[in-house]
């Protein structure tokens, strides 16, 4: 388990264990692979990020997690496998997203991208995320390096 202070100073705890915050989270994150490269969004306020958003009524974290790389990005995903849990606790309420690795086999082109811009692919996530502009406060902390230390620990 790990604890840190996110972007917005809020405690963040961080874990790759099976849910261990809630079996029934409302807000799930998707790191993405499509073609041997990261499969990113660029959100229309908070700049290139990973998919995800919250989980709706009636719908599972899991289906949750595909629709919204799907609205997201329009990317059609052939593999999907949970990878750990966070919560953030925030000034006002606490969050408690699940985070999932996802492999994209397809993107197709939409009129429109929910709250987005589209796809944006990365062969490299860059250095200095943490400081770089064109990036979402999301993509900033140690969730995203800690989940792609146990993404490459599981594809081994």
């Amino acid at each position: 388990m790990y604890r840190f202070i996110d972007y917005y100073h809020n405690e963040v705890v961080l874990s790759f264990d099976d849910h261990p915050f809630s079996k029934d989270p409302k807000h799930v994150w998707v790191v993405c692979r499509h073609q041997d490269q990261w499969l990113l969004t660029k959100h229309s306020d908070r700049g290139f990020e990973f998919p995800g958003g919250k989980v709706e009524d009636n719908e599972t974290a899991l289906e949750a997690a595909i629709r919204e790389v799907k609205e997201e990005t329009g990317g059609i995903v052939k593999e999907i496998e949970y990878i750990g849990q966070y919560k953030v606790k925030g000034k006002e309420k606490v969050i408690v997203k699940n985070i999932y690795f996802a492999m994209v086999n397809q993107l197709v082109e939409q009129d429109g991208y929910f709250e987005t811009f589209g796809p944006v692919l990365l062969k490299e996530l860059p250095e200095g995320i943490q400081k770089d502009k064109k990036f979402s406060f999301i993509m900033k902390d140690d969730v995203l390096q800690r989940s792609i230390e146990e993404i490459k620990r599981r594809l081994k």
